[in-house]
């Protein structure tokens, strides 16, 4: 069994999300910023802070020329702030050795700082229609579904081999790839499976009458985290134009001060965090006193 292209690909075109990065004229380097935001983070959080973040550095060298701090502070509450570190860091690549334009194929992409197999692939993908699979959760649940009749699937080496196999030989393979994890996103959902809305005819998972999953999905708890902590720090460090004293991060979190200085190592060991001369503590970028 295979997955047929052509239902696919027409029901995504009259049900894909009006997504701002979907739209024409957004650029290569646009759809790459939109991948390092949708990292475990969902679409609504990301829309707003996308939209500003394009509309103050539409570039690769406009974003370089910010400074880590800001970056770090227009990120927000985005969460895994590394990741706006690793944006920054990517971009200053891009506007130097590359003259501001994001390269085209997967293997030059997976060489700049912060992408990896999936945003390589994805950038390459959505952004140049290159023929390539492009494999995340969403795609990965509905492959598992429909030819495997299983309901979910740990991640396998072979899932790219097997999503490749899955491409149409033609010019909608991109499209095909962005209608595959569109229908993982918003229809075969992983805990709410809109099955009557499916535009595929054939699911071995649906024949075989919903088997159930066999993995254990993990809760991810925020509340009491180390990455709660690192965020109520970084909140400190956001809100403050200079470098701020030990006591005014002390405070940001008193219920377990073991916990606290750990995360504020994990910060300083992430480069997110510079410590100044006079023992403050600043974003990074801004840890050089005046």
């Amino acid at each position: 069994m295979s997955i047929d292209a052509e239902q696919l690909v027409s029901w995504y075109r009259d049900a894909q999300r009006d997504l701002p990065w979907r739209r024409p004229g957004v650029t290569a380097w646009q759809i790459l910023v939109s991948e390092f935001m949708l990292q475990q983070t969902p679409v609504a959080r990301v829309e707003p802070i996308w939209l500003a973040w394009i509309d103050r550095w539409p570039t690769p060298s406009a974003t370089a020329a910010a400074g880590s701090a800001e970056v770090l502070r227009a990120w927000g509450k985005l969460g895994y702030p590394r990741r706006a570190k690793r944006l920054h860091e990517c971009a200053v690549v891009i506007a130097g050795e590359y003259d501001d334009e994001v390269p085209t194929d997967v293997e030059t992409l997976l060489t700049l700082p912060g992408i990896g197999a999936y945003t390589a692939r994805a950038v390459a993908c959505f952004a140049y229609s290159a023929s390539v699979p492009v494999v995340d959760t969403n795609v990965r649940r509905v492959v598992t579904r429909v030819l495997r009749g299983q309901a979910d699937a740990p991640a396998r080496a072979r899932d790219l081999d097997d999503v490749a196999a899955l491409l149409p030989d033609d010019a909608t393979a991109p499209t095909f790839s962005a209608a595959l994890m569109e229908l993982g996103a918003v229809v075969c959902t992983a805990r709410a499976p809109q099955c009557g809305c499916c535009p595929l005819t054939h699911c071995r998972w649906r024949s075989a009458g919903y088997p159930e999953g066999t993995m254990t999905r993990k809760v991810q708890r925020y509340a009491g985290t180390d990455r709660q902590v690192r965020g109520k720090l970084l909140d400190v460090l956001r809100d403050s134009s200079s470098p701020v004293t030990r006591a005014q991060l002390d405070v940001a979190w008193l219920t377990d001060t073991a916990q606290r200085d750990r995360a504020l190592d994990s910060l300083l060991v992430d480069g997110l965090v510079e410590q100044t001369l006079d023992g403050r503590f600043a974003l990074a970028g801004e840890g050089e006193i005046p």
